[in-house]
């Protein structure tokens, strides 16, 4: 509930921050409001078709139930007990260990695994990641993210504009007496701003994933454990992929801390591997719900 509470809060503050921007730069132009309409336009146009450009972006096949039935009876049990519909299930051909969920709804979701994760983890913890992606999934996080992205994007559309004004100057804008400071918040600062609060977004519902799939599962240790292989696998074998991409995967795609937690995407692990085992003193601890029905 607490991570809920914080990304309604952070959807509110990039709200705030577009109608600030708006109202104390550029006002009531009609030319800025379809400058917005249009980037909601091309935002929900992304999400309505994310699925297709994220499987696309890291060349996932599908897979049918006869080449991996495994994996297929794995992601249908939880699917089962979480009462999800079965998503499409997709691999991606590369030997760097990842996941990741995208879909505009549960009725049209996908999850792809890479081949690389398939070699490296034992069932117990690939389930444990097969749940977190699922619960991604059931919270319609790729809703959230879309959100997140529009109004993202229509304050970075927002400084453009202003840039642009600067270098193709108008008696219409010459005359408005546009405040320099704000001239430098919104053209520097504010892209900046909006991006740090969707990251932060994306890293609330990491939590909630990865609650999620503890739950789904009755086994915390299995996920955290994964995370743990992840994280060292992710050091030694980055994924490649348009770093746009980054919020959908389960583990930070891109090895080291260089642009700190501010710019992460993801919770750092040893976080996320904490919160788990506090969890999983809440859990009941029967036999029966370790061994996941198996």
């Amino acid at each position: 509930m607490r991570n809920q509470l914080k990304t309604v809060a952070l959807l509110g503050l990039l709200s705030g921050l577009l109608i600030a921007i708006s109202y104390w730069i550029i006002g009531g132009s009609t030319g800025v409001i379809i400058g917005i309409a249009l980037a909601a336009v091309t935002n929900f146009m992304s999400w309505y078709q994310s699925d297709k450009i994220a499987l696309a972006a890291y060349r996932a096949q599908p897979i049918s139930q006869n080449e991996a039935p495994g994996l297929y009876q794995m992601v249908q049990r939880l699917c089962d007990r979480g009462n999800l519909p079965m998503p499409a299930i997709f691999i991606v051909p590369s030997q760097a260990a990842n996941a990741f969920a995208t879909g505009r709804d549960p009725e049209h979701a996908s999850v792809a695994v890479t081949q690389g994760i398939l070699n490296l983890l034992p069932d117990d913890e690939l389930e444990g990641v097969i749940a977190h992606e699922l619960t991604h999934i059931a919270n319609r996080d790729t809703l959230t993210q879309a959100v997140a992205a529009t109004i993202a994007g229509a304050i970075s559309f927002l400084a453009q504009m202003v840039s642009y004004s600067l270098w193709f100057p108008t008696s219409r804008n010459n005359n408005r007496g546009a405040n320099p400071l704000g001239l430098l918040l919104t053209i520097v600062l504010a892209p900046i701003a909006a991006t740090v609060v969707q990251l932060a977004i994306s890293r609330t519902r990491e939590f909630e994933a990865d609650a999620g799939a503890a739950r789904l599962t009755g086994n915390p240790w299995g996920l955290a454990r994964a995370l743990q292989r992840l994280d060292r696998m992710a050091r030694q074998l980055p994924m490649t992929g348009n770093p746009a991409f980054e919020p959908l995967l389960i583990m930070n795609s891109f090895s080291g801390q260089f642009l700190g937690n501010l710019f992460s995407s993801h919770p750092p692990t040893e976080t996320r591997v904490e919160q788990l085992l506090k969890l999983e003193q809440e859990l009941p601890k029967t036999r029966s719900e370790f061994l996941l029905g198996r």
